[in-house]
């Protein structure tokens, strides 16, 4: 059985699933379609055409037309912040009032959460596309036609730029800015904010630093002389 509240405005072409719960004044526009046990809360709005799947959650966010949004997806929940306390432990939230807009032909892979913002809103920009388990923190803007692989998260305030390529297992910091079609190998971490090119490693380096880094240390330790005298066998 569905439910759906007496101020919700459902498309009549819209295809809804079994257990699907639409709450106070949320807005399903034409040719929706809801998976079994989705949930879409107050003021939410989903545009013409957008796909969910099963079990997704959504809440406090506004999602555009064409979109695909699979399975176990959550969008629009408190973000992760604290006044924290180091010496009593007792560690204040922040308040998170703002919302996440979602713009045109944005798909995003299954298990995927992206937190509304706190100071501003979170953005992903219409043409972003997001793998399976990626984290998007609150106030984070992704701009159009970003690419993220699997496993990787964007802290909270930061920004992307049109066309950012992130690879699988990147974390990206907090309160940095990625220019315009930024490449970020995959299994990099991106303490600082990168103008341009392609970067790789742990903390992140422009790629000919990354390589140059990584063969250097393999040089060091196929040379490097092991300083524990040689062992006779024992007969």
């Amino acid at each position: 059985m569905n439910f759906a509240h007496p101020s919700a405005i459902v498309h009549k072409s819209a295809k809804i699933g079994p257990l699907v719960s639409i709450l106070e004044k949320a807005r399903i526009r034409p040719n929706v379609v809801i998976g079994a046990g989705t949930v879409i809360g107050e003021n939410v709005e989903v545009g013409e055409g957008t796909v969910l799947g099963s079990g997704v959650h959504l809440s406090n966010c506004r999602i555009g037309r064409d979109c695909i949004i699979h399975q176990g997806v959550c969008i629009g929940q408190d973000g992760f912040g604290f006044h924290l306390d180091t010496i009593g432990g007792k560690h204040e939230k922040k308040p998170q009032t703002r919302s996440v807009l979602i713009g045109s032909n944005v798909e995003i892979g299954a298990n995927s959460t992206v937190d509304r913002g706190s100071w501003r809103n979170t953005v992903i920009e219409s043409g972003c596309k997001l793998d399976n388990l990626v984290q998007i923190g609150h106030n984070a803007r992704l701009r159009k036609g970003c690419v993220i692989a699997a496993q990787s998260g964007v802290a909270g305030s930061t920004t992307l730029g049109q066309r950012v390529i992130i690879g699988g297992q990147v974390g990206i910091a907090q309160h940095i800015t990625l220019g315009d079609e930024v490449q970020v190998l995959g299994k990099s971490a991106v303490l600082r904010s990168v103008a341009s090119g392609t970067v790789g490693g742990r903390p992140a380096l422009p790629v000919r630093d990354y390589h140059k880094t990584k063969a250097l240390i393999k040089k060091m330790l196929t040379s490097r002389k092991d300083p524990r005298p040689e062992r006779k066998p024992v007969s």
